[in-house]
């Protein structure tokens, strides 16, 4: 079993050292792949020597900023051509606790996406703001009412895929970023058939009230999700009407 654990990172040098020693010290089958969006602060160039002195870590260096989704593209496309039998998404900065990896590589023996879902057993947030906490809830509500998705956190972004549901996912088509980037991928792997399942976790957000929720990407989400559905409803009529 090979595992991969893709972490998109932009100014998180003050993570990176411990949360990679922490995410290898889980299981031997862990492996990191980082994508570094040239970060100002240097957390590219410490990749590089975390990379140097450990086998199981890899970089890939990118121009600039250019987005969550585009970075998780980047990093299954490299991982699977790495040989990983799992994917995993994960967060740079301690908002999602690495002890939860081997939670997800029990899981995923049977199934072919586990997600990491806040909002399972009541909402398990840490420091977000009520306002914040508020849409984020019901963005999976609405997202479940108009895909008819049976998720319960449709936005979270600590999540382990297997080989096939990625390779059986053609990512040229999946263009969204940011929050509607999770949704769109849940959706596609709920397209092809592939079995989901939830697991519990506790998420502390590090900003501390500060939200990344800018209005363009709730406006891309709330647009993605009726996409997504028109786009199966469309295409079953069509291979009805051949």
């Amino acid at each position: 079993m090979k595992a991969i654990v893709i972490i998109p990172t932009y100014n998180e040098r003050e993570n990176i050292v411990r949360l990679t020693g922490e995410i290898l010290s889980q299981h031997p089958d862990l492996n990191i792949l980082i994508v570094d969006d040239n970060s100002p602060d240097g957390t590219g160039r410490i990749a590089d020597e975390l990379a140097a002195s450990e086998e199981r870590i890899r970089v890939i260096h990118r121009n600039g900023k250019l987005g969550l989704g585009s970075a998780y593209r980047a990093g299954f496309r490299a991982a699977l051509e790495l040989g990983a039998d799992y994917l995993i998404e994960m967060d740079a900065d301690f908002s999602h606790d690495p002890r939860i990896l081997t939670v997800f590589l029990e899981t995923i023996k049977r199934c072919d996406l586990v997600i990491g879902s806040r909002y399972l057993n009541g909402v398990s947030v840490v420091n977000w703001p009520i306002r914040r906490l508020i849409l984020s809830y019901f963005a999976s509500v609405y997202t479940r009412f108009v895909t008819g998705l049976a998720i319960r956190d449709c936005t979270s972004g600590f999540k382990c895929f297997s080989r096939a549901a990625l390779e059986a996912i053609d990512l040229d088509r999946v263009t969204s970023d940011g929050y509607s980037f999770q949704i769109e991928m849940n959706y596609r792997c709920h397209e092809k058939g592939f079995r989901i399942v939830e697991v519990p976790i506790i998420f502390i957000d590090r900003h501390a009230g500060t939200s990344k929720m800018s209005k363009k990407i709730v406006r891309e989400a709330v647009v993605m999700v009726w996409k997504l559905r028109l786009g199966t409803v469309l295409s079953r009529l069509w291979g009805r009407a051949r």
